[in-house]
């Protein structure tokens, strides 16, 4: 009796490690596909032809038809992080500190994290949507047919679409954020103008920029990869279109979070 449970303990362990060993190969496994995947997107970004006309539609999908959410989504997380440091802020008698601790965040986090969160649920999720219908209703296996590469044709218009295009979102992002944390702070904390733009200027440097539109370049590839190849692998009637869709947003985000971690720490070391 006392050997039987003994035993317990032990089975959970092996249990564990064996879960935990699967998952580890099929990680490793679908790792090698993707890259493998990107590597694709890499050799047909260089090689003719070069569909100039599909770039276009797909630059002005990904970032005409974003602009209204941005500035609007920029205008609203600007004010409300900057009403939330002037309260904190005020309590210390430093209410001219907000617009700068406002812009340094907006710069180094808040505006490609956020741009690469909408982007991913508007963007991301279409491309997913489309490239899976097509997919479905054997419109890539006719393409395939008739000599056309899907990756070239399907996937690498909107990949450079995305990288070229989300990180001026995420500029653009940064600029309205910051006009929504000067007119909380100018006129609900009553800052003068003067030294809210003095403060900001003397705190944030031209790299803190810069390091957001570092992250906003790779969260954009990674957004555009993952949702196309999510698209090309869907299966199963308008439920795998559902399905692919579904999981391409869930995976990108995760993705972003996680790569943002390790971005940010080489960006502090560094």
């Amino acid at each position: 009796m006392s050997e039987s449970v003994l035993q317990i303990p032990q089975k959970i362990v092996t249990t564990g490690i064996s879960l935990f060993g699967r998952w580890l190969v099929r990680f490793y496994g679908e790792m090698r596909v993707f890259f493998s995947f990107l590597r694709e997107v890499f050799h047909w970004m260089f090689r003719r032809p070069f569909r100039i006309n599909l770039i276009f539609q797909q630059l002005e999908f990904v970032g005409n038809q974003s602009l209204n959410i941005i500035l609007i989504s920029g205008l609203a997380v600007g004010a409300v992080f900057g009403l939330q440091i002037g309260a904190v802020f005020q309590v210390f008698r430093a209410e001219s500190l907000m617009g700068a601790a406002t812009a340094k965040a907006l710069c180094q986090e808040l505006a490609p994290l956020v741009t690469a969160i909408l982007l991913t649920g508007r963007a991301g999720s279409s491309m997913t949507a489309e490239i899976s219908t097509m997919k479905v209703n054997e419109q890539v296996d006719a393409m395939e047919a008739m000599a056309v590469d899907p990756i070239s044709y399907l996937v690498v218009p909107r990949f450079i679409a995305a990288i070229l295009i989300i990180p001026l979102l995420c500029a653009v992002f940064i600029f309205v954020g910051v006009l929504g944390a000067y007119i909380a702070g100018v006129f609900l904390f009553n800052i003068d103008q003067g030294l809210f733009v003095e403060k900001m200027t003397l705190i944030v440097a031209p790299k803190d920029i810069w390091r957001g539109i570092i992250k906003s370049f790779v969260f954009s590839g990674i957004m555009a990869s993952i949702a196309c190849k999510y698209g090309l692998n869907a299966k199963g009637g308008a439920k795998g279109v559902g399905i692919a869709t579904t999981n391409s947003v869930v995976v990108t985000l995760l993705s972003i979070l996680f790569v943002d971690v390790i971005i940010t720490y080489f960006q502090i070391v560094w």
